[in-house]
């Protein structure tokens, strides 16, 4: 299996998981008394992953890529975000996917959001040698900032 064919197989499989998740239907009263407060809180959690999904998009600039192979006229970007966690992108898409899973209550998303994690977990080992390759900064960057989930402390 060829790096290109790969790379696009995660891809197509990442917006399919994508799509289930936003497509599966919507509980009314999914947590019984506490789904009006848990619906908040997933709207919050969706406002905040796709705050952080605009922001990582912007920061990467002309790297940006849905495909976990770096971009030829790409650049290693380790501020901002990327300064606190190695893939704020991903990060931001579990976030937002908690925030659709907690307002829409509906079991089977769940189990989307952990399919989500681990294809994400799978595309980034690839990215990751991908990244090492072409980026001679890249295993130092990797082995101080954390893949997906930023660390409270420094």
């Amino acid at each position: 299996m060829t790096d290109r064919y790969r790379a696009n197989f995660y891809v197509l499989l990442q917006f399919v998981l994508i799509a289930l998740l936003f497509l599966a239907p919507r509980m009314d009263q999914p947590y019984g008394a506490l789904s009006p407060v848990l619906s908040v809180i997933g709207l919050i959690f969706f406002v905040i992953g796709a705050a952080l999904l605009l922001i990582s998009f912007l920061r990467l600039g002309r790297s940006l890529t849905a495909s976990p192979i770096p971009k030829n006229d790409g650049e290693l970007v380790t501020t901002g975000l990327y300064a606190r966690v190695r893939h704020p992108i991903y990060f931001a898409l579990l976030v937002l996917s908690m925030g659709v899973v907690l307002d829409a209550g509906w079991w089977p998303q769940l189990i989307v959001v952990v399919m989500l994690y681990t294809l994400l977990r799978i595309k980034t080992e690839f990215e990751e040698t991908l990244l090492s390759r072409k980026y001679r900064g890249y295993k130092a960057y990797a082995q101080k900032t954390p893949r997906f989930f930023p660390r409270l402390t420094r």
